[in-house]
């Protein structure tokens, strides 16, 4: 059983969900992101998910396009992400990098994965890799022992569905609604029948992104998801400190935590 999978158990079986926070390394600068990063940790956070700055970032909203351009305008880098993981990693938390797959093929498949292990990374999610089309990264992964976390959508068949729930290890990342991330008003029940599926299909954790942003969000999605991903929210109350975004990132952990009991 790998560091997060055991992290998301230990939170279902004391009545709750596992709590994921996403940050763009690098914004505001790199020292913030690490420090962001820590903070969340420090009030409940189950464990960071580090977005890799990217140029065309398909699947982001409005919010995790500005931090990302805003890093990639500071010159932050693949190097940068692994610096923060390592700075973080001691902590216990599992460290999970998000990124579009073109930045780990242009770093060699193979290296990235042995650099993000040196560097105590838990896994990858991969948002634009499919596991059909994924054997290279399947294989280096195995090699050195890190997750590997593919997407589903409610439009996956089930098919799809089963693929992909057998070439995770980690969770399953159901996004909740077709589209892009971003802060949404609600959470409809096509998230819950996404995690009812994608179960059905042979899933054994299933975490919920996507349109997830306060602390209503979290606790209805912890009454039936493993886990509970949380980006443009914490991104946006970071824009105001660290500390805005830390007591935010408090309020969303209590929440996952005690969505069940």
């Amino acid at each position: 059983m790998s560091l997060m999978e055991r992290a998301i158990d230990a939170r279902t079986s004391a009545g709750g969900a596992a709590f994921i926070a996403y940050l763009t390394v690098g914004y505001p600068d790199l020292e913030t992101s690490i420090e962001a990063g820590r903070a969340l940790i420090e009030n409940g956070a189950d464990a960071i998910e580090f977005g890799l700055p990217y140029s065309d970032p398909g699947m982001d909203g409005a919010v995790i396009q500005m931090t990302g351009q805003h890093a990639l305008d500071a010159g932050t880098r693949t190097r940068h992400v692994l610096q923060a993981v390592e700075a973080l990693a001691p902590l216990g938390a599992p460290m999970l990098v998000m990124t579009y797959f073109n930045p780990v093929h242009r770093y060699g498949v193979e290296a990235f994965a042995r650099d993000l292990a040196s560097a105590g990374g838990a896994g990858l999610i991969t948002p634009d890799l499919i596991p059909d089309e994924a054997d290279e990264w399947i294989d280096a992964a195995t090699r050195h022992d890190l997750d590997r976390i593919f997407l589903v959508a409610p439009s996956s068949t089930d098919e799809r569905l089963a693929m992909t729930s057998a070439a995770c290890r980690g969770f399953v990342y159901a996004a909740s609604t077709m589209g892009v991330t971003g802060e949404r008003a609600t959470v409809d029940d096509t998230a819950e029948r996404l995690v009812a599926r994608t179960r059905a299909a042979g899933a054994e954790r299933v975490a919920v992104g996507l349109g997830v942003s306060t602390a209503a969000h979290a606790r209805e999605l912890g009454g039936y998801a493993d886990g509970v991903i949380v980006g443009s929210a914490l991104l946006r109350a970071l824009g105001d400190g660290v500390s805005p975004m830390a007591a935010l990132g408090r309020e969303l952990a209590e929440a996952s935590h005690s969505a069940r009991r």
